[in-house]
């Protein structure tokens, strides 16, 4: 009876710990339904949520927080949605997830977003789409009927939220309008989480989807806010929240020196300049005696190779490759490479392998003459479609030319609210 006594007792000690944990997962820009140089990845986003399932269930994870890019375009393909919903399903199955909470990216359609937001709160999914007065975008996490965290789930932020007007002012203006707008934005927020908390030992988590001063990007994401200079670092975020959940950028990374403000970044590689990152997801565990971020790796599903160098170089990389699923782009520097151009992909077929992209090192200038540079539109988002059809213009004034780009992203911010 001692001994059953002991046990007892034990067993109530840790069902007291763990009811004072509070264990999120943070993700980001999973960009369902890319279209990568005319490849589907369908297969790589299956694979991706599959495990992500399988993740949230094994770690008993009690809030999951996306923070944008849900989808790759404001019009996805149905097989991107039915993904989407497939996972939030599956979701409900998990006994230990208390909420999810999903936030618009500048990549999301406002209304996709938004269309089934009230029955997916019958799921305990929260959808935040613009972080306009019409939303509440402070989140409280219930556990056995006590507040156990709060989360300020901010979305991108679009100009007519943070900007009252753009009408009449520089770029310089500009910018310091979108700083500041985006500062008062999370201080209001702050501010109506404390409200919340009272008196009570539990964190407070911000979410965002923005690029922030001392981070580290890649080559396909997007400028979002003009001139692409926000004057907002992770010091300024850590000085509020006990978390910041972001996304925007697709390389995992801590930013700055603060510990806890944390890009997850994308799951899968989204160009070939990402092929040497490892995509990972961050799982966040508050406890008593404070906060532990584990980084958990994706397995990758597809990996995307780059090769440089000449024509020996290449074929003997070319020979190395055992798994045939790969993507590859080959980048050539040789005195004759038009013939190994050739060769290359002769001999890419051959192994069957499957070879997107063959480009030519721009160093070979006697080639330039006679090479005619291709550019998919699958490679190119709608801004730099633009900014290539204003080069040439050759506009001499380039504070006009600032004007008109700014002003086409107005307008297709606008387009994708709808």
């Amino acid at each position: 009876q001692e001994y059953s006594g002991t046990l007892l007792v034990a067993k109530n000690i840790t069902q007291l710990l763990k009811s004072d944990t509070m264990k999120i997962l943070h993700t980001s820009d999973w960009h369902l339904g890319q279209n990568f140089m005319g490849k589907s990845r369908i297969e790589e986003h299956e694979a991706f949520l599959s495990w992500l399932l399988k993740i949230i269930d094994e770690k008993q994870i009690e809030v999951l927080l996306v923070s944008g890019d849900i989808f790759d375009t404001g019009t996805p393909p149905n097989y991107a949605l039915e993904l989407y919903y497939n996972f939030l399903k599956e979701l409900s199955n998990i006994k230990t997830l208390i909420t999810t909470i999903i936030t618009a990216g500048n990549h999301d359609s406002v209304s996709t977003l938004k269309a089934p937001k009230q029955l997916l709160e019958v799921l305990n999914i929260h959808i935040i789409t613009t972080g306009d007065e019409d939303e509440n975008v402070i989140i409280p996490i219930n556990k056995n009927d006590e507040l156990k965290s709060i989360v300020c789930a901010v979305p991108f932020l679009r100009d007519s939220v943070i900007r009252e007007s753009l009408s009449g002012k520089t770029i310089s203006e500009k910018e310091k309008l979108a700083n500041s707008g985006i500062k008062t934005y999370y201080e209001n927020c702050y501010s109506k989480a404390l409200e919340l908390k009272q008196d009570k030992n539990i964190p407070i988590i911000a979410m965002g989807h923005l690029t922030t001063v001392g981070s580290r990007s890649s080559q396909s994401e997007r400028d979002i806010y003009i001139g692409g200079t926000i004057d907002i670092g992770g010091d300024y975020l850590a000085s509020m929240f006990d978390y910041v959940a972001l996304g925007h950028l697709h390389i995992n990374q801590i930013v700055g020196n603060t510990e806890h403000v944390r890009y997850s970044g994308s799951p899968l590689p989204l160009s070939f300049s990402e092929s040497k990152n490892t995509q990972k997801v961050n799982l966040v565990s508050f406890t008593q005696n404070g906060i532990n971020i584990e980084e958990i790796e994706i397995p990758l599903f597809r990996k995307l190779i780059v090769i440089k160098g000449n024509f020996e170089t290449i074929k003997n990389e070319l020979t190395k490759i055992e798994n045939k699923n790969s993507w590859i782009e080959v980048h050539i520097k040789d005195d004759n490479a038009m013939f190994v151009n050739g060769e290359i992909r002769q001999l890419a077929s051959k192994l069957e392998l499957t070879l997107l992209a063959v480009k030519i090192d721009k160093s070979e200038k006697q080639l330039k003459a006679n090479e005619l540079k291709v550019i998919s539109l699958d490679e190119l988002s709608v801004e730099q479609v633009f900014e290539k059809r204003l080069e040439l213009e050759n506009i001499e004034d380039k504070e006009f030319e600032k004007e008109l780009l700014l002003n086409f992203k107005e307008v297709v911010s606008k387009v994708q609210s709808l």
